[in-house]
């Protein structure tokens, strides 16, 4: 093992973090304000490697174009989601979202295989995002550069959209306490509309990156990434967004070295080390790195 080998495995630490890290952000999100954990999450994801697929085999839009379609489409199917399935629930018992959210992924994986067939699918990226550049001593496709910039530009604007602007003080508001959200004026249907769009934009373009970087996608893809986005939101601290960026990097970083570094016959094992991972946070930090406890609103 030499230093080149270390660091092209955490560049892909780092590039596997980005994508479970936007998919975490949106499980947090919408826990955050309705304490819900949205097991279609994953299903979303897939959404959004099918749009990318679209919008590049049938419009033969250019990437950027593409990119606005996928938040547009990851956006529009989080608010019917959340319209259809959920805000009729809200009130119920906690477990009835849960089942419900359950309901809806298996709905979103059939339909799938209906409509497009279980059959993995491949496309082309553009050649330049296939172009390799020489970075610190490694090789680094574009598109590799590409995931980790945008995730990182897209975590960011999201910051400072929820701590700086009227819409995402109101957000924080109505994380904290319902009532006394109503009571300032707030409309929190619309908050909660707000948070499920964000979430679901951010991991239908996860499913943009997913897809691009390996270049076959699939009906079911989304379960395995989704689940893996849910333990990295655990570890980060469900319900805040900095510990699920966090927890997106720490368990892409840990999950790439594990296989990288120990040997061959161990890589089979990778989603045992995961889900491991998450009893073994859970048994030491039940709230994760950044979380706090969320038994009762404020």
């Amino acid at each position: 093992m030499n230093g080149a080998y270390l660091l092209s495995q955490v560049a892909n630490g780092l590039i596997l973090g980005s994508m479970y890290a936007l998919i975490a952000i949106g499980f947090s999100m919408i826990y955050g304000i309705v304490r819900l954990i949205n097991f279609a999450h994953g299903d979303i994801f897939t959404i959004g490697a099918f749009a990318t697929l679209a919008s590049i085999a049938v419009i033969q839009a250019p990437f950027p174009v593409v990119l606005a379609i996928v938040l547009v489409v990851g956006a529009a199917v989080g608010l019917l989601i959340e319209r259809a399935a959920f805000r009729p629930m809200r009130g119920a018992p906690q477990v009835t979202g849960f089942i419900a959210s359950l309901a809806v992924s298996i709905i979103i994986e059939n339909l799938a295989v209906l409509t497009v067939s279980a059959q993995p699918r491949t496309f082309a990226v553009p050649a330049y995002l296939n172009r390799l550049i020489p970075l610190g001593g490694l090789n680094v496709r574009m598109i590799d550069i590409a995931i980790v910039l945008l995730a990182i530009i897209l975590m960011i604007a999201l910051v400072l959209f929820v701590r700086f602007t009227k819409i995402g003080v109101a957000m924080r508001a109505t994380a904290e306490n319902y009532d006394v959200a109503r009571l300032m004026g707030i409309n929190i249907n619309r908050m909660i509309g707000i948070a499920f769009a964000i979430g679901s934009a951010l991991a239908a373009v996860a499913g943009l990156m997913w897809g691009t970087k390996y270049g076959q996608i699939s009906p079911l893809m989304g379960v395995l990434p989704g689940l893996k986005a849910f333990v990295a939101a655990v570890i980060g601290g469900v319900g805040s967004i900095t510990g699920a960026v966090l927890g997106g990097y720490v368990l892409g970083m840990a999950e790439v070295l594990f296989v990288g570094l120990l040997p061959p016959e161990y890589s089979g094992y990778r989603n045992a080390f995961v889900f491991g991972a998450l009893i073994l946070v859970l048994l030491v930090m039940p709230n994760g790195i950044l979380g706090r406890s969320t038994e009762q609103r404020a």
